[in-house]
């Protein structure tokens, strides 16, 4: 991917920003890999909301050790990738396990750009209330439980009501809609992107692949098994280099 540009970053967070379409960019601009790659996340737009997932994994599809290590899996210039991503959207959401296992802060800090809002999953209620993410740094809090709990103040609990044991990722992204939050990321782990992709929630999906083969340990995508390859899903793919890693943009919509 060719390397990005003040000027075309700078148009992306407008994009992502504006309550209107942003005036068509220049010739040169929309010829970017740089553009091509984020223009659909800054101003993807859907009914309820727009949602992104994202995995980076080894060559043997792993994304972690079999003791739940991830860091770092992929280069830096997939970390820089994942703070775009995360300039670009409204909320970042993440499952009980990534916090438990990482305890990410899902900040902006490699890039220019906002903080979004955090959202972990936590049908349970096993996050602690010290949990990275419930810092209060201005940044709009929220978590998804099954039941009423005590949350952190300043947290913002949105309670729903549990399918086949389950919290239904289509009602995440429409709880969130209501609270004004229409661009999702949903950063992982591995077990909720495929919550999301499996029911059929997601428009897009980036997985990037580092050339590194870790040989056990759990997998990026796990989805309900299919009898024939015509089942499969078959996205539009794109693909670009970051660092010695292998970008696959999926679009599903």
């Amino acid at each position: 991917m060719n390397q990005p540009n003040e000027l075309i970053w700078a148009r992306l967070l407008a994009l992502a920003s504006s309550t209107a379409p942003l005036e068509p960019a220049d010739r040169l601009v929309e010829m970017s890999t740089f553009w091509r790659l984020y223009a659909p996340v800054a101003g993807g737009a859907a009914d309820p909301a727009y949602v992104i997932g994202q995995l980076g994994q080894s060559l043997d599809g792993r994304i972690a050790t079999p003791t739940g290590r991830s860091h770092y899996v992929n280069g830096p210039e997939s970390i820089d990738h994942l703070h775009r991503l995360r300039a670009l959207v409204d909320a970042v959401i993440v499952g009980t396990g990534t916090v438990l296992a990482d305890d990410p802060r899902l900040t902006v800090r490699l890039v220019a750009g906002p903080n979004p809002a955090r959202v972990a999953i936590d049908p349970g209620g096993r996050l602690p209330d010290t949990a990275r993410l419930f810092a209060d740094d201005g940044a709009r809090r929220f978590v998804i439980q099954a039941s009423e709990r005590r949350r952190p103040a300043g947290v913002t609990s949105i309670t729903l009501a549990m399918r086949d044991g389950r919290l239904d990722p289509r009602d995440i992204v429409a709880a969130l809609a209501g609270h004004g939050l229409r661009r999702l990321l949903v950063e992982g782990g591995g077990k909720t992107v495929s919550q999301f992709l499996s029911a059929g929630a997601l428009h897009r999906l980036h997985v990037t692949v580092a050339p590194v083969v870790i040989g056990s340990g759990p997998v990026g995508l796990s989805l309900p098994p299919i009898d024939r390859l015509e089942a499969a899903l078959r996205p539009a793919v794109s693909v670009h280099r970051l660092g010695e890693d292998v970008l696959f943009d999926c679009a599903f919509d």
